[in-house]
């Protein structure tokens, strides 16, 4: 079902001041985010989720990861550096966040051409249904049975990859984030289209995981997966265009991003945000 056939106040399955309102509540409540995440942006993406007024938690151990999760108030999956190791966490993490009613969330970063992060992302699936899953449209598509891009690249623009969210959101009863130059979400039922965002965005090592970190913030402060994961998109996004306005190249958008997330306002939010 296309957004067309769900009309909000702009056309889309959501409103500018739904997305305002989470981005609100998230600044508001600084929820604690447990993030099981790629070593090598492990630190960026701890400040992008304080710039937004979230508090990380980077625990990778299974000793710890079941407790964390469960204190958690939303858990970050990301296989992007993933090891037998901290697989074993991730498992832990996803049981206990599920029992403890805490939303996770799962970045499947570079599924499809690597067999065992695929199967161990199907395995994580299959242990709890996560409220959302964020990735590109390779990974996307091949979740649902396709070949996968070129490692964390993309072969596809989201819109191949809706029938795939649509299908994966069905089967997991969640909301699937599809990112690229026009973002594509869905929870099986609505559809969400985002036009934000700069070129500078994927030059930047650690935006995409940054993302699925903010996606987790946003659905530890609203119980609707698609708005959480709209919010954050948004949110991101924005603030890049902010940034790249003020940006010799990638090395100073990537500092700029900081401030763009810490400085961006719910006034500014509303009015660029691009819903369709």
């Amino acid at each position: 079902m296309d957004t067309a056939s769900i009309p909000g106040r702009y056309g889309s399955a959501v409103s500018r001041e739904d997305v305002a309102g989470v981005v609100a509540s998230l600044r508001g409540s600084g929820p604690l985010v447990h993030c099981l995440t790629n070593v090598v942006v492990s630190q960026f993406t701890a400040n992008v989720l304080l710039a937004v007024g979230a508090a990380p938690a980077m625990v990778h151990s299974a000793e710890e990861a079941g407790a964390m999760a469960r204190v958690a108030g939303s858990v970050l999956v990301n296989l992007g550096t993933v090891t037998s190791v901290t697989a074993e966490a991730m498992r832990v993490a996803v049981a206990a966040a599920a029992g403890a009613g805490r939303p996770w969330v799962l970045d499947p970063v570079a599924v499809g051409p690597l067999p065992w992060r695929t199967g161990l992302a199907h395995e994580l699936l299959d242990i709890a249904p996560p409220a959302v899953v964020r990735g590109n449209p390779s990974e996307i598509l091949a979740l649902d049975g396709g070949p996968g891009g070129r490692g964390v690249d993309s072969a596809d623009a989201p819109k191949a990859a809706l029938a795939a969210a649509t299908a994966l959101a069905g089967r997991y009863g969640c909301t699937v984030a599809v990112s690229g130059p026009q973002d594509v979400l869905t929870d099986g039922t609505r559809v969400v289209r985002l036009a934000n965002g700069h070129p500078l965005l994927p030059l930047v090592t650690g935006t995409g995981c940054a993302l699925g970190a903010l996606v987790a913030a946003c659905t530890a402060v609203t119980d609707d997966a698609l708005l959480a994961a709209t919010a954050a998109t948004a949110l991101l996004t924005v603030a890049a265009e902010d940034a790249a306005s003020r940006s010799a190249g990638p090395g100073t958008f990537a500092v700029a991003l900081i401030d763009a997330l810490y400085a961006l306002g719910q006034d500014r939010l509303v009015e660029a945000v691009n819903l369709r």
